[in-house]
Parts: structure tokens; sequence; C-alpha cells
């Protein structure tokens, strides 16, 4: 018996040759389950409002600016991009850009608009884990210089 506490007690003072090490950074904190997806919508100020849209789950950029462009439902928001029958958007990610190819022209959306639309994109690609500081190049179906300008959230900084 006087053999085994003594095999234990090595072991104890020995350890297993596992060293502490310090404090690791894990990153940012994992989004979780989404309710609903954030689309962005405009108010009686002319500012930009987060209204969330109940879709029990975040889904991807398409499928939000797909929400986004069919409007704001029966909301005291509103929309600066025109009805369009055709609400598919193309998205195209590559590190530090998300290139957007909208089925509208410039002349159917404002500047707002187009804040809608970036923040919108930017919500759903940083609720899933992606960089605040990626930028959004919104492409339309007519190319002006306007699709070559990268553009951030102001809302999401």
């Amino acid at each position: 018996m006087k053999r085994i506490w003594l095999v234990v007690a090595v072991l104890l003072l020995a350890g297993c040759g596992v060293q502490p090490s310090g404090v690791a950074d894990g990153g940012e904190a994992p989004t979780g389950v989404a309710p609903g997806v954030t689309l962005y919508f405009v108010d009686d100020r002319g500012e930009l409002r987060p209204a969330l849209r109940q879709t029990e789950r975040l889904g991807t950029i398409s499928e939000a600016l797909s929400l986004l462009l069919t409007g704001p439902g029966v909301s005291k928001l509103h929309t600066e991009i025109a009805q369009t029958g055709v609400t598919r958007v193309v998205v195209i990610t590559t590190p530090g850009v998300i290139q957007l190819n909208v089925p509208l022209t410039i002349d159917e959306v404002t500047p707002r608009g187009i804040d809608q639309i970036v923040c919108t994109a930017l919500g759903v690609h940083v609720q899933s884990g992606g960089s605040r500081s990626t930028e959004v190049q919104v492409r339309f179906v007519q190319p002006t210089p306007a699709s070559d300008e990268r553009r951030t959230c102001p809302l999401i900084r």
C-alpha cells in the first residue's frame, strides 16, 4: 500500500508535462441564432433605421436584399429604392469587398437607397461573423462610375 501512495505522490509532483499557458484570444463571440434579419429603411426625417424582419433565421446577404427590395411592408418607414419585379441580387464576396449586382439602374435608387442596400448587406455579413471593415460595391444594371465606388455603412463601424 505504501508503494501505491508513493507512485501517486510522484505522479502528482511530476505532472504530465503540460505547462500552463497564458490567456488566448478567441476572437469575437459567436452571433448565435437570429430571430430574423435586419433590413434598413428610411424614417420621416430621411435617416436610416433598422427594422427586424421576423424570418426565424438570419439567411444570406442575397436573401436579405431580396426582402429589402420588396419594401418595408406595413411600417412607418419607407424605402428610397424603386419598386422592381425582380428582387434577385447576385452577391460575390472576396476578402474585404462584397460586390452586389442589383436589378436596378442608378436612376431607380437615391443615395439614401444605396445606403439601405449597403447597410443591409453589411448587417448580415457582420452578424454572420464577417468583418465590420468590409466594403461594399453596388453594381447597377447599367454600369456607372457609382458602380466602382466602395462603400461602408454609416451605422455599422
